[in-house]
């Protein structure tokens, strides 16, 4: 069977009958936004050069036909007719069941548990191979964190590290930070106390979403890291405790930060973040930054707080996990918007140093796109 195109009696839309028998239907206004030609789309970058202003409001389809692979449409009434491929029309597709269970994933991710070993590569093998380093950003992007092992032992190589797939965010913290003991630190991080399984920053609006933690030092007792998948989490909160799933992603809970420089960071985000059609694209989740939860009515407060509480112990439960030392020249990346890292408390004795930055993670999906192009 070849494809073919029946046009709606009233020009509104259009269906695409494919080999496999299978029918998709595409709006006379959706076709017409998205035409591919070069008075509408710039062809090097291609960018919509028309606005919706510019389409006329009762554009319609006069005519539509198939030839081989391609489908043209011609539009009234601007008598304007336009190709398109009919792989690209089948990938963009919109005439398909959107009822999809609340906290459901973007294509490629995969949750995990403290069974997943830690994907790790070598730093002198990303910045010089394109596969490996296509590799490893694929491994961040599918697991929300990665590790490299084999780099330089000197302050500031994380910077080399961020500048493989785009660029520093800088903070009040600066381009870096440093994670050592100091004596009145204004941060706790600063301390050799443990830290529970946290995502960074979440009284920032818009949060970093990606940090790195590169090792200089690591002499001390302890002070293993720590990570864990909040989108896990989240899935067995939902297993158990819809309710408490769907107040977490339907109330904002508040984060704060106050520090002594003349710095006062706060922001409202549901410690589960969902877009509209139930995608879950972020977690935010830090004891140490909740300011009081103001947002959830009386009726819902006591409920609320048993999910919190569930969603913590998930995140504690050690099977939950991946651990390990972090050797001098070694560092990780994570998902700031999805994986929580921790560490174990560490002694006096010895040493333990180590840098951090944030990046943004939208540079990293496009070098990803740009290499996964290219092979």
């Amino acid at each position: 069977m070849t494809y073919s195109a029946t046009v709606d009696p009233t020009g509104s839309h259009l269906t695409l009958t494919t080999k496999d028998g299978g029918a998709i239907r595409f709006h006379a206004i959706w076709l017409r936004d998205n035409a591919l030609d070069p008075e509408t789309r710039a062809a090097g970058n291609g960018q919509r050069l028309i606005t919706i202003g510019d389409i006329p409001a009762d554009t319609t389809i006069a005519a539509a036909s198939v030839d081989g692979s391609e489908l043209t449409v011609s539009f009234a009434p601007e008598d304007k007719t336009v190709a398109y491929p009919i792989g690209w029309l089948q990938e963009n597709a919109y005439d398909r069941s959107h009822d999809q269970t609340p906290g459901w994933h973007a294509p490629g991710v995969e949750t995990w548990d403290g069974t997943q070993d830690a994907p790790t590569f070598d730093w002198t093998e990303v910045h010089e191979k394109p596969a490996v380093k296509r590799d490893w950003l694929a491994a961040i992007a599918r697991c929300g964190f990665a590790k490299l092992t084999g780099g330089p032992a000197r302050e500031g190589a994380l910077l080399e590290t961020a500048a493989l797939f785009g660029y520093v965010r800088e903070t009040n913290y600066g381009r870096f930070f440093e994670v050592r003991t100091e004596v009145n630190p204004t941060n706790l991080a600063y301390t050799g106390l443990g830290l529970q399984a946290h995502t960074d920053n979440p009284y920032r609006d818009p949060v970093p979403s990606l940090q790195i933690l590169y090792c200089l030092e690591n002499s001390a007792e302890g002070g293993d890291s720590i990570v864990v998948d909040g989108f896990r989490a989240a899935e067995r909160l939902r297993e158990v405790n819809p309710r408490g799933f769907a107040l977490l992603a339907s109330y904002s809970a508040r984060f704060e930060y106050k520090g002594t420089d003349g710095v006062w960071l706060r922001a409202r985000r549901p410690m589960i973040d969902l877009l509209p059609d139930g995608q879950m694209v972020g977690i935010r989740f830090n004891n140490r930054s909740s300011a009081p939860f103001v947002d959830i009515p009386f009726d819902q407060m006591e409920a609320y707080y048993a999910a919190y509480r569930q969603l913590g112990e998930f995140i504690d439960d050690p099977d939950m996990g991946v651990a390990f030392k972090l050797a001098p020249g070694e560092s990780f990346i994570v998902d700031n918007t999805r994986v929580l890292h921790a560490r174990t408390g560490y002694s006096g004795a010895g040493s333990r140093w180590l840098q951090g930055c944030y990046a943004d993670k939208d540079g990293l999906l496009s070098t990803l796109a740009v290499l996964e192009a290219d092979t």
